[in-house]
């Protein structure tokens, strides 16, 4: 009797202790698996942003122009933009607008720039990257995939013969990360204006990306790089400007970077600077992230003015 009271005892303490493993267990995977869930959430929401619905055009404000399609370097997703011409002009700027915009990047306001651009005899193709606008695509990766848009743009000009002779990229934010890259990639390319740059995607995602992603850095920026790759494919180690800059081999360079730009710290144009020490830059203070031209339009036209009209 005594023995079965003792073998019932240790099937107590067992079934004691199988509890408390399954209940410790469950404290540990269910918040893991909730951060993880949330962070792939987040981040399959911000590699796949609504569009932005193009509301204006050019020609509102007397700019000819024309509308023209092209394909993607190497994938040949399809891409839509605007041709602005310039009188009998062999020399084209391409404009390369940032995360969740479009073609017409109204929080620049890009437009304004377009014309004085066109004035000053230089065609302008303004276009929208892979899922923005009225693009193809599905996938918004932060200059990954970007990069090959733009050198997509590219070569259209390249094919049209009154264009191409002498082709500038100009970014902003994305645009001006995924502009060096090009440049740097592209030998045609004559020169780079980017306003506003970051200097290495995956250094600046481990430093900010919770002003994206609107979570606490922690757990969710470690849940994120987890768990985002995966679900995409996206590497951020692949968007490094700051790596890439030096091919541009003495091309010229102008940076231009608000002194209270929050979203991306002026520090990486300063860094993009170093590593390219032929690049000029141009601090605007007091302007938060792609305000600069807003924040001292006179500067800013100047600069750039003079900057292309050096090339």
């Amino acid at each position: 009797m005594t023995e079965i009271y003792a073998e019932r005892g240790n099937r107590g303490k067992s079934r004691t202790k199988t509890y408390v493993i399954v209940l410790i267990l469950a404290l540990v995977v269910l918040p893991v698996s909730g951060v993880l869930g949330v962070s792939g959430y987040v981040g399959w929401n911000l590699t796949h942003p609504v569009h932005q619905l193009l509301d204006s055009d050019p020609g509102q404000i007397g700019l000819p122009y024309k509308d023209v399609v092209f394909s993607s370097r190497g994938d040949g997703v399809q891409l839509k933009g605007w041709l602005v011409t310039a009188t009998a002009s062999p020399k084209t700027v391409i404009i390369a607008h940032g995360y969740r915009k479009n073609r017409l990047q109204d929080d620049v306001p890009v437009m304004p720039i377009v014309a004085s651009l066109q004035q000053q005899g230089w065609n302008v193709l303004l276009f929208d990257f892979r899922n923005s606008g009225e693009s193809g695509g599905d996938l918004t990766s932060v200059g990954q995939y970007e990069v090959q848009d733009l050198l997509g743009a590219v070569d259209f000009v390249q094919s049209q013969p009154d264009l191409g002779q002498q082709i500038v990229l100009y970014g902003f934010s994305m645009g001006a990360a995924t502009s060096l890259l090009a440049g740097s990639r592209e030998p045609a390319v004559a020169a780079v204006i980017a306003d506003s740059p970051f200097a290495d995607l995956k250094t600046y995602l481990h430093k900010n990306l919770s002003v994206w992603t609107e979570l606490p850095a922690i757990p969710f920026d470690q849940a994120f790089f987890l768990v985002v790759p995966s679900l995409t494919g996206l590497r951020a180690e692949t968007v490094s400007p700051i790596t890439e800059i030096p091919n541009l081999g003495g091309r010229p360079v102008l940076l231009i970077h608000g002194q209270a730009d929050t979203d991306i710290p002026i520090s990486n144009s300063e860094m993009l600077q170093a590593a390219y020490p032929q690049a000029q830059l141009l601090r605007i203070p007091g302007a938060t992230h792609v305000k600069n031209y807003a924040t001292d339009p006179e500067l800013y036209g100047n600069i750039v003015s003079a900057f292309l009209g050096s090339l």
